[in-house]
């Protein structure tokens, strides 16, 4: 049985990347050979990514993308709020996380950016429901602020604005990047093109419950927040057309990884075949850990994730326990970059018997 304890190792805090390069595909790459003991490990650049694929492979991208969901303003008392959205339910309301002196009551007006009020609405543990007076992504745009992690020590600013967003971000909708995809860049599809290598997009919009921390030993007894994705009967197409010619699907970013295999697991409690995908939108709160069996993922880009992180799970269970320890342990040895900004891995899903662990 896994704890929390299974999942900590020690980073020297200068390792956490504080900005983004200058070249998006300048970021390293640490290959990981998990079909070995001990795994064998490889530097390279993301960059060299075409020549680790094959004609026929399927990259899976995330093309959701960040909006400036945090807000500064006041209460009519005078009292500073922070408002973080963390979802956008409609044109005119969204579910935010609020920081105030004393939690705002139903009804409380707030006065955001010295621009406009909303209206606190119902409580939706642990969020607020705000009721905004017109657009919210409109004026999302307009007055709020990038939402940098919080392991980012400076404030967005205008670089951000560009290098938090991967260059095919298309539905507005998140609160963090799909920060795998950072690395990619139009010269490096124009590549991946002429390889053959093809591309397929999905939607997840991720929440600010992916910095969560987990707080639980057990952790089968740590609750995922929901996020919302969407899956399209292109998709399901290009799933089914690379199984048939024999390639393989890579995940970019575990917020591909989840989403693929919510919609797995959506077409196998529908009477699916395993390994077969369903179209659709729905909420997943999947949560991945040692023992899970993947259904549709081969190969997985991402980056490197915080020490007790249910990311730091996920990629234990697809490349296993011992593989990831020796990539991070090689990775801190070797001063990669850490985090959302930081430098990545691309893995290979090993088959393992670690003890099961649920996944909703």
């Amino acid at each position: 049985m896994y704890t929390l304890s299974d999942f900590d190792f020690d980073l020297p805090p200068e390792l956490i990347a504080q900005t983004a390069l200058t070249e998006r595909t300048a970021s390293r790459l640490l290959e990981v050979d998990g079909s070995v003991t001990p795994p064998h490990l490889y530097d390279r650049s993301f960059a060299d990514l075409p020549g680790l694929l094959a004609p026929g492979d399927l990259l899976v991208f995330n093309d959701t993308r960040v909006i400036k969901a945090r807000l500064f303003g006041q209460k009519a008392s005078g009292g500073k709020i922070e408002v973080l959205v963390e979802r956008v339910i409609d044109n005119r309301t969204v579910l935010a996380q609020i920081r105030a002196s004393k939690s705002p009551a139903p009804g409380t007006v707030l006065h955001l950016a010295d621009a406009f009020d909303v209206t606190v609405g119902e409580r939706v543990e642990p969020f607020y429901t705000l009721h905004f007076p017109e657009d919210c992504y409109t004026l999302l745009e307009t007055y709020g602020r990038l939402p940098l992690p919080p392991y980012i020590e400076h404030d967005a600013d205008a670089a951000d604005e560009t290098r938090y967003q991967t260059v095919y971000a298309r539905n507005p909708g998140a609160v963090a990047a799909p920060t795998a995809g950072l690395h990619f860049d139009d010269a490096l599809f124009a590549r991946l093109d002429a390889l053959g290598v093809q591309r397929a997009t999905l939607t997840l919009h991720v929440g600010a419950g992916t910095f969560q921390p987990v707080r639980v030993d057990n952790i089968g007894e740590h609750k995922m927040h929901s996020e919302w994705y969407e899956i399209t009967p292109a998709l399901v197409d290009a799933i089914a057309a690379t199984r048939a010619r024999g390639g393989r699907v890579i995940a970019v970013g575990t917020t591909s990884m989840r989403a693929l295999e919510s919609g797995a697991q959506a077409a196998l409690a529908a009477g699916g075949a395993p390994g077969t995908l369903r179209a659709g939108s729905a909420e997943t709160d999947i949560f991945i850990t040692p023992g899970y069996r993947f259904q549709l993922v081969d190969r997985l880009v991402t980056n490197f994730h915080l020490p007790k992180s249910t990311l730091l799970m996920l990629v234990s269970a697809f490349s296993g326990m011992e593989t990831i320890r020796a990539a991070y342990r090689h990775a801190i040895e070797q001063r990669y970059r850490f985090f959302s900004y930081g430098d990545a891995m691309i893995l290979s899903r090993v088959e393992i018997q670690d003890t099961p662990k649920a996944a909703a």
